[in-house]
């Protein structure tokens, strides 16, 4: 991306200077050179995935209240990934920085352990001031409860261009019996899509742990999710396919809590 452009002229206070009129010419030749004016600096400015725009000059740095844009679109929702700015979050997955900021916040304020959280409708007024805000500064307001909070991350996962998983055949989804044949199916899904997937199952598979407190066991938490998986158009085919992957989520959430569980035996002492 090119910020300005560039050129220089002649023109102003000038100098002499002498120089040889040739290879065996003994007297100087006296020649005019002037001082550049008219230049214009050109930047070029990249935008990286993980820290947004570089090499921006300085005049025209974004406002301080802007300068925390979470990608090189207008807005935090409805965009790919590829088009926001990203960080890893702590399994080494490519996340959307928007993503991680509502997480953050969500724990934070207890959401984990309250009753219904991902179940629970936001107030519309306030999910909306808190969505103006993140497109403009990326920032969450203080005031944002944890429902509110859950359903944009919700939100954004029913927004994502394509779907998180309809890049995978239907029919494959609706065979998944067990836990390892879900997670092959993961394989076939794209990089970054997979690595979001990932993190929305970890998420889920927190808010299952805390199932005494919030309610909100494997089943119920990947019932919530499932109609934001996918980009399905038709009422009736949307609600059966909803079915087969809230089956699909299950199966992976499970897999998760039973692989953290088997983490923790190897951590106690023998």
């Amino acid at each position: 991306m090119d910020v300005g452009g560039g050129s220089s002229g002649g023109g102003g206070e000038e100098e002499e200077v002498d120089r040889a009129a040739g290879a065996g010419s003994s007297q100087p030749q006296r020649m005019k050179i002037g001082w550049p004016t008219d230049v214009r600096h050109v930047a070029h400015v990249t935008f990286d995935r993980f820290h947004g725009f570089r090499g921006v000059p300085a005049e025209l740095q974004p406002e301080p209240a802007l300068a925390k844009a979470p990608s090189a679109s207008k807005t935090a929702f409805g965009v790919s990934t590829e088009s926001m700015q990203c960080a890893h979050d702590a399994r080494g997955n490519s996340v959307p920085t928007i993503l991680l900021l509502l997480q953050r916040r969500l724990y934070e304020q207890g959401g984990l352990r309250t009753e219904g959280i991902f179940r629970v409708a936001a107030d519309g007024a306030q999910e909306q001031r808190v969505r103006d805000q993140l497109d403009l500064a990326a920032s969450v307001p203080d005031d944002a409860d944890v429902h509110c909070l859950a359903g944009l991350i919700k939100a954004w996962f029913r927004e994502l261009p394509g779907g998180l998983l309809d890049a995978l055949p239907e029919e494959e989804v609706a065979r998944c019996a067990t836990e390892d044949a879900a997670a092959r199916l993961i394989g076939k899904l794209p990089a970054a899509k997979a690595a979001l997937l990932d993190w929305a199952v970890q998420l889920m598979a927190d808010v299952a742990s805390e199932e005494e407190r919030n309610r909100m066991g494997t089943r119920n938490i990947a019932m919530v999710f499932a109609p934001n998986m996918t980009e399905e158009v038709d009422p009736l085919t949307a609600l059966k396919y909803a079915v087969q992957v809230m089956n699909f989520l299950n199966l992976l959430i499970e897999r998760a809590l039973r692989q953290r569980q088997q983490d923790q035996k190897k951590k106690q002492p023998k």
